[in-house]
């Protein structure tokens, strides 16, 4: 059924009408490419409707998204120390919407956040068995040796850890980039895994977890997850 292009907007939880009515004037509003004029009315069940190239969340429903976390921002909602957070990364979503697991503040990568707290518990659940996969630059020592460490029996804080996968992506000699896979997010777990091999990480990525992959994204940017993308985690559940 169609309505009003302002009241879907705030139907949708981003912003006031009047607020609405701006953004439309103002052009930043799109239904099915073309860009939208006051006074216009469209679907929400089958119109696509973005503001800045964003789709509008739904009204109803749950909302998964995947960022591109950057460097330098922590994987919180606010923080006491006044450091940039995740949550400014995703404003446009209009909701509130939390993280799913972390990524420390010098790491980046792939980060899943929802409002959905029974999906983020299938991807964190230890039982699901979910695979996360790190890009790692590194230096400091023989890749082939530090990589048998890393597959090898290893211990944090007295426990042992589940094998890590770990192959050689490139070797400079000393210097190289690593394809880290851990099973299980103790806290900063691969870095600590990595200077237990001798080798001091430059930079650290998250490329996948489980069937998401980080692809066609840029640092700071996310999307909404594709339906492919929530049947894997539906088939978690």
């Amino acid at each position: 059924m169609k309505e009003r292009l302002q009241k879907l907007i705030s139907g949708a939880g981003v912003c006031s009408r009047r607020s609405a009515e701006e953004l439309i004037s103002s052009g930043r509003v799109r239904i099915n490419g073309q860009t939208a004029a006051p006074g216009m009315s469209a679907d929400a069940e089958t119109d696509e409707i973005t503001i800045d190239g964003v789709p509008l969340p739904r009204k109803d429903g749950r909302m998964y998204i995947m960022l591109y976390k950057p460097r330098g921002f922590v994987t919180t909602l606010s923080d006491e120390r006044g450091r940039k957070t995740v949550a400014e990364l995703v404003r446009g979503a209009g909701r509130r919407l939390y993280p799913v697991g972390r990524l420390d503040m010098y790491s980046e990568g792939l980060l899943i956040l929802t409002d959905d707290g029974k999906a983020a518990n299938a991807l964190t659940h230890p039982g699901h068995d979910v695979p996360k996969t790190y890009l790692v630059r590194v230096h400091g020592g023989d890749l082939e040796k530090a990589a048998e460490v890393l597959r090898g029996p290893l211990e944090l804080d007295g426990r042992p850890l589940r094998p890590a996968g770990c192959e050689i992506v490139s070797d400079e000699g000393g210097r190289g980039e690593l394809r880290i896979t851990i099973r299980e997010g103790r806290n900063r777990q691969v870095r600590r895994m990595c200077a237990m091999a001798g080798l001091r990480v430059e930079r650290l990525v998250r490329v996948s977890e489980g069937e998401l992959r980080l692809e066609g994204l840029q640092p700071g940017r996310w999307r909404e997850l594709r339906e492919d993308e929530l049947s894997y985690i539906r088939g978690l559940m």
